[in-house]
Formats: C-alpha cells, structure tokens, sequence
C-alpha cells in the first residue's frame, strides 16, 4: 500500500468519522428532551459507534468470523452508511436554515425550537428512501442505443454487443443478481459481451463460494465475452485472483491491449487510470496499446472503465469508446457531482469521430441502493457504414 492509498483511506476515515459525530449530535440534541436519565447519552453514543463500525470492521472481519456474521455486518453497515448520508444533508440544511433566520428571522415559531413531529418526518422520510432505494437498486433495465459507425466492418453491416459495467460482485451483490443479468444478456442474443470494469469487488473467494463461476461462465455471445479491469479490482487487492476467476469462466480481460475479432472489429482494452495508486504501475498510452492496430482497415471499440482522456481516444482514431465507474452518483443528489468532474458522467456523447456510452452501472457499492437512476444493461446495435453511405 503507497502513501496515496494511506493518505486517501486516513482522509476518508477522518470525514467519516466527523459526519458520524455530527449526525450523532444532532440527532442526540433533538431526542434528549424526551428521556430524562443521563445513562441514555452512553446507549446513543455506542449506538452510533457500533453503526459506524459495522462496515468497516465487517469487511476487515469478512475473512476472520462465520460467513454469516460479516455479511450482516456489512449489510447494516451499508444501510447505515445511506441513512448517514440523507440524515448529514438534512440536518445540515437545517442548521443552514437556522443561520439564515438570525439574521433574517423568517421561520415560524413552531419550526424554531425542538419539534418532535418533524424529528420523527424526518425519520419516516429516510427510512422510506431507504426501502425505495433498495427496490429500486434491484430493477435493472436493458438500455437500447443505436449506433452508426462511418466505417466499414469487412464480415459484417451490424453488430450486436451487450455491455455492462460495475457489477461489484462480492457480499453485496451476490448470485442472484448475477443470475438475473446473464439471463437477461442471453435473451438479448448478442454477438459480443463487454464488461467495462468493476465486475469483482470485495474479493473472488467469496464468489467462487457462492458458485458464481458457473453463473458468469453461462454467458453465450457468439463472438465472446471481453473485459477490463475497474479501480474495484486493484483495490481489493487480489488483481491476480480477479483476472484467472475471469479468465476461467469464459471472460477474456484486455489489460491494455488490441484484439483484432473475426477480421470485423478491433476491440481495445485498457488498464485503469488508478492503478498507479496501488501497485506503482501505470497504464501505457493509448497510441502504444493501439500500436499493431490498421486504423484504416476495421472499426475500433475502446473499453475503459473511466469515462476520462476522451480527446486521447478521439486522438487515436476511436469510433466508439464503452464506460462506467459514475454510477452516475449512485445516490441523489450525487448526480450532480459526477456531472462536474466528467465531460459525461451518463448516457451518449459524440465528440467529432468519437462515440461514447457511459453506462451508470448493474451493481451497487456500499449501500445496495439507488435513488435517482436505475441499474442498467447496455444494448447497442452498431451500423457500420462508409462515409459516403451515411
């Protein structure tokens, strides 16, 4: 582990202990009228302190206690973990709310004080986010896009690719899920399969345990299945582990390299733009990946989990470029964020030559929910055409 990577999990630990304490004092400041011993402090603070400890221990403990237990760790840790989201922006506009009335005194009287049934609405409302996050997490759409590439594939006029990004197997998302998205894919018939990242999170001895192998290994595209790595698979230290568990279920990972597929297509894969944080190493440019590739002769297909660099893709000559990692903030208004830091953090851009889909993800990470998108599977039919055809 480097010293960003100790740097980033000391900066995190630090912001997530400091939301955890404001929320806790927030939420002790507006119950604490309503009980009248002082031992009721101490069962508040531990409540919050075993809250905020369960995903993190659980994931430290996940190789060290009953299966069962870690699971359930990290499942109330999750939730806890959404819960404190909505609870920190709620309580924090309301402190900002609070700063705006002393100096412009609009409130009523009624919302100045401590106002139990607005305590308890706010409690309804996020539990109520939390169910319908959960539901919702778990209603995958197939998202259809039609693509016309100005040049010609020399076997074929159309292609068919089903593509999917963070899926995040792991503890989380288990052998269900999994299930549900190959069926899913099959019916879609598709020529070729994409997996554009983030398909392992936790670690591959869960999965193999949960008989996932099998589920992944039943894909059936009839040009095969390809993928590249996401930051999930270097974090979660078992880079290795995760590409033989791919590879041994069908899945062919690119780690920045150029496949040439029956005489049609190019399709490109490249290493994470991350991995430098965590094994020293980073990833080759693009023009040296591409460096055996005919830019003139076949159509080329880029992978890459994160939806950046778009101008070295546009650059290289890339017709269409596949993505993830946003999950387009996971949880609303997060959305909002991903929309500042990526030129297209969801959806269809095209940029000159260059087409990108971002895919916003079929898993989830962390809590298992999703408010404000839906989990997806890509559908993309490719029309390839000469210029003066189109």
């Amino acid at each position: 582990m480097n010293w960003q990577m100790v740097l980033f999990l000391g900066l995190f630990f630090l912001i997530y202990g400091l939301v955890n304490y404001y929320v806790g004092w927030r939420g002790w400041q507006a119950f604490s009228h309503m009980v009248s011993s002082y031992h009721w402090g101490w069962y508040w603070t531990l409540l919050v302190a075993c809250l905020a400890a369960s995903y993190p221990f659980g994931r430290w403990a996940s190789h060290h206690v009953p299966h069962t237990l870690g699971k359930a760790l990290i499942h109330i840790g999750s939730y806890w973990m959404a819960a404190l989201y909505y609870l920190f922006l709620i309580f924090l506009l309301c402190d900002l709310v609070r700063i705006f009335n002393r100096a412009f005194d609009f409130l009523p009287p009624i919302l100045r004080g401590k106002f139990p049934l607005l305590i308890v609405t706010v409690i309804v409302a996020v539990i109520i986010l939390l169910v319908y996050g959960t539901w919702n997490a778990q209603r995958p759409v197939v998202r259809n896009y039609e693509i016309w590439v100005d040049r010609k594939a020399s076997t074929i006029e159309t292609l068919r690719i089903a593509a999917v990004s963070d899926v995040h197997l792991g503890w989380i998302v288990g052998i269900d899920r999994l299930r549900h998205m190959t069926e899913t894919i099959n019916r879609l018939e598709p020529d070729l399969v994409l997996l554009a990242g983030d398909i392992v999170d936790e670690g591959v001895d869960l999965t193999a345990e949960e008989e996932m192998p099998e589920v992944l290994g039943g894909l059936h595209p009839r040009w095969g299945t390809y993928a590249v790595l996401g930051n999930h698979e270097y974090i979660s230290g078992q880079t290795d582990t995760a590409i033989a568990f791919l590879n041994q279920n069908g899945v062919t990972v690119l780690r920045d390299q150029a496949v040439e597929i029956r005489d049609a297509i190019y399709v490109v894969g490249r290493d994470d733009r991350s991995r430098h944080r965590f094994d020293g190493k980073s990833r080759m440019p693009l023009d040296d990946v591409m460096a055996s590739v005919d830019k003139a002769r076949l159509p080329i297909i880029l992978m890459d989990h994160e939806p950046s660099d778009l101008q070295e893709a546009e650059l290289a000559g890339v017709d269409l470029q596949f993505s993830g990692h946003t999950h387009l903030g996971q949880l609303f208004p997060n959305n909002y964020i991903t929309k500042l830091i990526y030129e297209q953090d969801w959806g269809y851009l095209r940029k000159e030559h260059l087409q990108l889909i971002v895919s916003c993800g079929y898993g989830t990470w962390g809590p298992p929910i999703r408010i404000g998108n839906r989990p997806e599977i890509v559908s993309m039919s490719i029309h390839f055409v000469a210029p003066e055809e189109h």
